[in-house]
C-alpha cells in the first residue's frame, strides 16, 4: 500500500476527531464553524490553516475567514465530500469507510473491451435511477457507463460543467454512499464506470477561492470562463490531482474523462497529473487493476496518448471523426463543420486509418494549424462517436441525429461506429433511437440566469440560421424547467428495432472482434465514393477486418477487391443486400459491410 495522504478535505482521525484543513494564503485568520461555535484554525506554512476538532461523521460545518481588508466570509469547504443541499449550504463530514463494498475483487476491464455509454445522472433520476437502468445496458452489450460531471453545482439542474465543489457528489443526485452503491451495482454486472471531471474552470456561482486564495488563479491568462487556474502553484496542482485520485481510490471509478484540457494554460501539467495518478494507483492497487484516463483536447494532442510515463492517457475523444461523419450524414457545413465540408470522405478515411484528421494542418475557420501526427497510435487511442452531450446539446435546439439524418444512413454509420477498432461511445437514448432533444439547461439565480440566457443566444450569432436576432430569441431558455424536462430521453414506437440493431452489432464486436483488437493496427483506408469509404485493420491473429460504408442516397460502383484485398473473406455483418450487390460491383445507398479476411 502507498503512503499517499490527501492534503485537502476533512480527514477522520482514530481518536474521534476530524482534521479540517484550508489553503487560504490571502487571509489574516480562518476558522471552522460547527453550529454556533467557531473553532480557530491554526496558521501553518505556505498558506495552510488546520485544526483537529472532536466531531463525528455527519457533522455540518463551513469555513470562515478574515480577509486582508478585515472583512469576513463564510463558505463551503472547497474540498467538501458532501453538501447539505447546495453550493451555498454547509459541508458534511463523511466517513469514507461507512459503505461496505461487495465487489472487493473487482479489477476493471481491459481498455479494448470498452463500449462507453455517456449519460446525465439527473436525466436518469439520480444515482438510484441510473442503477435501475444498468441491467438493461449490460444486456445490450454496453461495457462502461460514463457519468457527465457530478460535482456540486448551483440549483436543481445543470449539465455539470458549472460545478464548484469538485469533491462533492451533487446533493440532488444522492449521497456519496448511493454513488458507491451505483458503482458496486455496475461492477456486479461487469460494467465499468467512468466519471467526467472538469479541471479547466469553476462554475460562476458558489466559488469563493479568489477571495481567500488569490494565487489559485492567474492574472495574466484568461479563458472563456474568466481567470485561468494557475497549475504552476503546487497546492493548486495537488488540489486537482488529489481530486482525480479521490474518485479512483475512494469511489472505485474505473476511469476518468478530463473535460476540455486544451483550455489549461500549463499543458505540461497534464503529463504531471497523468503520471502521478498512475504512480499512486499502481502503488496501492492490485497490479492488474485497470484504470483508464481519457482526454478531451481540441489540439489533438497525440503526444499525451499511449498509457506510458511520458504519454499517460489511454485515449482522446475523436471530434474529427464525429465531425466528418456528421457532415456526411446531414450535409451541414456551418461553423466548425466548415472544416470538414470539403473532401469529407477523404477526411473520414484518414480518421479510420490514422486517428485524427487534422495532424498539424491549418483549419479553414481559423487558418491556424491544429493537431499532431497520430498514425503511429493504435485505434484504441481514439474514442469515436456519432453523438454526445456536446455535439447534441451545443446545437441551438439540441437535435439528435434521428431528426437530422436518414434512418438508413444512420444505421449504416452506427454499424461503422460499433464494428471499427476505435473505442465506441453512445449517448443516452441513442440505443433506442430517441428523438427528444438534449438541450443546454441550468438552474441559476435570476440575474445570472439572464446573463446565461443572453450569452447562450449570442453564441449562435455566427450561424447563418441565427443571424436574425428574432431567430435567436427562439432558442430555448436554459433556465426554464421545461428545457430540462424536454431533455429526458423517452422510448418511441421503433425503440425495440433500434435496440435490436445495437444489440446484434455489440454482440458481434465482443465475440468476434474484441479478443483480436489487442495489437490491432490499420492497414489503410480509401475513398470509394463521394460519401463512401473502405478501411482495413490487421488483427491480433493475423486476420484482417475490412469495413466499407456508403452514406450517400445512391448506390456506387465498387469492386469487392477494393474492400477486401484477399480472396475467401467471411461475411461478418451487412446491411440488407450489401454482399449480393458487391457481386455485381455495386454498394447500395446507405449501406455497410464488414468482412474478415483470412490470415496470410
Amino acid at each position: 500500500m502507498s503512503n499517499f495522504e490527501y492534503t485537502f478535505g476533512p480527514q477522520l482521525r482514530a481518536n474521534g476527531e476530524t482534521r479540517f484543513r484550508l489553503w487560504a494564503p490571502s487571509v489574516q485568520a480562518a476558522s471552522v464553524v460547527i453550529g454556533e461555535t467557531a473553532y480557530p484554525l491554526h496558521a501553518m506554512a505556505n498558506g495552510w490553516y488546520e485544526a483537529d476538532v472532536h466531531c463525528p461523521p455527519g457533522t455540518r460545518y463551513c469555513f470562515e475567514t478574515v480577509g486582508e481588508d478585515g472583512g469576513t466570509l463564510r463558505f463551503a469547504d472547497p474540498a467538501s465530500h458532501a453538501q447539505a443541499g447546495g453550493v451555498h449550504c454547509d459541508s458534511i463530514v463523511v466517513d469514507p469507510g461507512a459503505y461496505q463494498w461487495r465487489n472487493t475483487q473487482w479489477k476493471g476491464r481491459p481498455w479494448q473491451e470498452a463500449v462507453l455509454y455517456e449519460l446525465h445522472v439527473g436525466a436518469f433520476g439520480g444515482f438510484a435511477g441510473v442503477a435501475k437502468r444498468l441491467p438493461q445496458l449490460a444486456e445490450l452489450g454496453i461495457t462502461a457507463i460514463e457519468l457527465m460531471p457530478i460535482a456540486e453545482f448551483p440549483g436543481k439542474h445543470n449539465w455539470g460543467y458549472d460545478g464548484v465543489l469538485p469533491y462533492a457528489p451533487d446533493s440532488s443526485y444522492g449521497t456519496p454512499e448511493q454513488l458507491k452503491a451505483l458503482i458496486d451495482d455496475a461492477h456486479d454486472l461487469g460494467l465499468m464506470v467512468f466519471l467526467d471531471v472538469v479541471y479547466n474552470h469553476f462554475g460562476p456561482d458558489g466559488n469563493y477561492l479568489s477571495a481567500y486564495a488569490k494565487p489559485f488563479f492567474r492574472n495574466d491568462v484568461n479563458t472563456p470562463w474568466g481567470q485561468a487556474i494557475d497549475f504552476r502553484q503546487q497546492q493548486v496542482s495537488d488540489f486537482f490531482i488529489e481530486n482525480a485520485l479521490y474518485w479512483l481510490r475512494e469511489f472505485r471509478f474505473d476511469g476518468l474523462r478530463f473535460d476540455a484540457v486544451h483550455a489549461i494554460a500549463e499543458q505540461g501539467w497534464l503529463q504531471v497529473m497523468g503520471r502521478r495518478i498512475r504512480e499512486v494507483v499502481a502503488s496501492d492497487s492490485p497490479a492488474d487493476r485497470h484504470v483508464h484516463l481519457v482526454l478531451e483536447h481540441d489540439g489533438n494532442a497525440a503526444h499525451l496518448l499511449g498509457n506510458t510515463a511520458q504519454a499517460p492517457f489511454n485515449a482522446q475523444w475523436n471530434d474529427d471523426g464525429h465531425h466528418a461523419l456528421h457532415v456526411l450524414l446531414t450535409g451541414e457545413h456551418d461553423h466548425y463543420y466548415r472544416n470538414y465540408s470539403e473532401e469529407t470522405a477523404q477526411k473520414l478515411a484518414r480518421c479510420l486509418a490514422e486517428g485524427f484528421v487534422y495532424q498539424g494542418e491549418a483549419i479553414p475557420t481559423t487558418n491556424e494549424p491544429r493537431g499532431e501526427p497520430s498514425a503511429y497510435l493504435p485505434p484504441s487511442a481514439f474514442v469515436l462517436f456519432l453523438q454526445n452531450h456536446d455535439q447534441i446539446g451545443n446545437r441551438a435546439f439540441g437535435e439528435r441525429l434521428r431528426t437530422l439524418a436518414r434512418p438508413s444512413a444512420l444505421r449504416a454509420a452506427t454499424a461503422l461506429l460499433l464494428l471499427s477498432p476505435q473505442i465506441p461511445l453512445l449517448f443516452m437514448g441513442e440505443e433506442f433511437g430517441a428523438t427528444q432533444p438534449f438541450l443546454y439547461f441550468t438552474d441559476h439565480s435570476p440575474e445570472l440566469a439572464q446573463a446565461v440566457r443572453d450569452g447562450r443566444r449570442q453564441e449562435f450569432a455566427a450561424f447563418e440560421a441565427f443571424a436574425d436576432p428574432a431567430q435567436r430569441e427562439k432558442i430555448p431558455d436554459p433556465n426554464a424547467e421545461a428545457t430540462f424536462e424536454q431533455s429526458i430521453p423517452e422510448e418511441g414506437r421503433d425503440a425495440c428495432a433500434w435496440r435490436d440493431w445495437m444489440r446484434e452489432l455489440l454482440a458481434l464486436r465482443q465475440a468476434r472482434l474484441v479478443p483480436q483488437f489487442a495489437d490491432c493496427h490499420a492497414l489503410g483506408a480509401c475513398v470509394i465514393g463521394d460519401s463512401a469509404v473502405a478501411a482495413r485493420w490487421k488483427l491480433r491473429d493475423g486476420t484482417v477486418l475490412a469495413l466499407a460504408a456508403n452514406l450517400s442516397k445512391t448506390e456506387i460502383n465498387v469492386k469487392l477487391d477494393a474492400i477486401a484485398k484477399t480472396g475467401g473473406a467471411d461475411l461478418l455483418f451487412e446491411t440488407e443486400g450489401a454482399l449480393q450487390a458487391l457481386g455485381n460491383d455495386l454498394l447500395p445507398a446507405d449501406s455497410f459491410i464488414a468482412l474478415l479476411e483470412p490470415a496470410a
